[in-house]
């Protein structure tokens, strides 16, 4: 159960990666209920308030706190060095995201610019706190795995998204002009594609094969996927900057969405071999993950390729990257991670024999159950991007549920942690 090769010693305080964990369904559950609000408006165009606010709820709400506090747990773990001040770190870093992503999701939907302003400075901050802390660990690491690298070139994908979208909310906040349209294509891919992808892929490196039981992912892939997906990014983007290159954009966005689909039939190739057959809710939500994965890179190829695609077919697979692919994959992760640390801590408090076992903070059943719940949410929310009308209302409501199920499970596994190391 304790893992070689990890540097489990470096870990932070059980406390700064809770935080971020424990607040991120808060902010599903808020955008279940903007949707609710919305309606119909929040799958009109994706740059309507409706679908801003709704998307970066996700993105920096859920998906942003999530991966935030965990790079502060693994990053140690994995580069054998501590992150510089990670108590004052954690908690400055999680309240001005906290902060920032509330302001700048109800500037969207209010129309407010003084909000849109504030969060220019919430949110900058914010990553500039966690970055100066992350980059000042990372280039003292003691050891260079490619999980290390994947972080490394996740962090740097990070900055650039965060610069492209401070240079976004300048526009809305105090109006000024964009350098060049192509922005509203750069952010988003460096975003996903960028921070979100190399940093799951990295992850992935070493919880699939640990938490999962299967064999090793391919040195071939563990080596070269985050370089080349990250300079492929870089070409993608000098060529998406240049309207002129728009055929060479074209493929070089093909190739990427290619990169991703080959890393998602290899992660469930390795689920298919993994060494105990027993059902368990994380690798099903990691299936559900990697399988809105490749359905949405191939839909991406499509849109790249048709001039005729449907306006559905874009927000269609902004739900499959958002919700079917990353929300699937956080709560896996989130699932095996939290009672581990909880174990972990436990037996560094109170002693191996009296810690308990790992499987006790959390049943499967409240597990299968968020599963469930969740599965139903993303089939909605795709049914409401192309037919609308009340499957709009309907995903929302699982939406909600969803959130709701985890923020339980979630706050269920920490209070049994609360409990053992006062009893023991």
């Amino acid at each position: 159960m304790r893992p070689a090769g990890l540097q489990l010693e470096q870990a932070p305080p059980i406390a700064v990666p809770f935080r971020f964990f424990l607040t991120a369904p808060v902010f599903l559950l808020v955008a279940a209920v903007v949707l609710a609000w919305s309606g119909a408006e929040a799958f009109a165009t994706r740059s309507s308030p409706a679908a801003l606010a709704l998307t970066h709820l996700v993105t920096l709400g859920y998906m942003g706190l999530v991966m935030v506090g965990a790079t502060l747990q693994i990053l140690p773990v994995l580069a054998g060095v501590p992150v510089p001040g990670v108590r004052q770190v954690g908690a400055v870093t999680h309240l001005l995201l906290v902060l920032g992503t509330i302001a700048l999701a109800g500037g969207f939907m209010l129309a407010q610019a003084v909000l849109l302003q504030l969060a220019a400075w919430l949110l900058g901050g914010a990553f500039a706190v966690f970055l100066f802390a992350a980059g000042a660990a990372l280039a003292r690491a003691a050891v260079r795995s490619e999980t290390v690298v994947g972080i490394t070139l996740a962090s740097l994908a990070l900055a650039v998204t965060v610069a492209l979208g401070l240079a976004l909310d300048a526009m809305y906040a105090w109006g000024r002009p964009l350098p060049s349209f192509a922005l509203r294509e750069l952010h988003p891919a460096w975003g996903l594609a960028g921070w979100a992808g190399l940093l799951v892929a990295g992850v992935a490196y070493q919880v699939v094969p640990m938490f999962q039981l299967t064999p090793p992912y391919p040195p071939g892939m563990t080596r070269w996927f985050p370089a080349a997906v990250f300079g492929l990014l870089v070409a993608w983007s000098a060529a998406t900057w240049r309207a002129a290159d728009s055929t060479l954009a074209a493929a070089l966005g093909i190739l990427i969405a290619g990169a991703y689909l080959v890393f998602a039939i290899t992660t469930i190739g390795l689920q298919l071999q993994r060494r105990r057959h027993v059902p368990d809710a994380t690798l099903a939500f990691w299936q559900l993950g990697m399988a809105s994965l490749g359905v949405a890179c191939l839909a991406w190829g499509v849109r790249l390729e048709s001039t005729a695609a449907p306006a559905a077919l874009e927000v269609a697979i902004g739900i499959l990257v958002l919700v079917g692919a990353a929300v699937s994959v956080i709560a896996g992760m989130l699932y095996k991670i939290v009672p581990f640390l909880g174990w972990f801590h436990l037996q560094a408090a109170i002693g191996a024999r009296s810690a308990p076992h790992v499987k006790r903070f959390l049943p499967d059943a409240a597990q299968q159950l968020h599963l469930r719940v969740h599965l139903l949410a993303t089939v909605f929310l795709l049914a409401a991007a192309w037919w609308g009308g009340p499957f709009v209302y309907i995903a929302a409501a699982a939406l909600a549920g969803s959130a709701l199920v985890q923020l339980r499970n979630l706050a269920v596994a920490a209070r049994f942690y609360r409990s053992a190391l006062d009893r023991g």
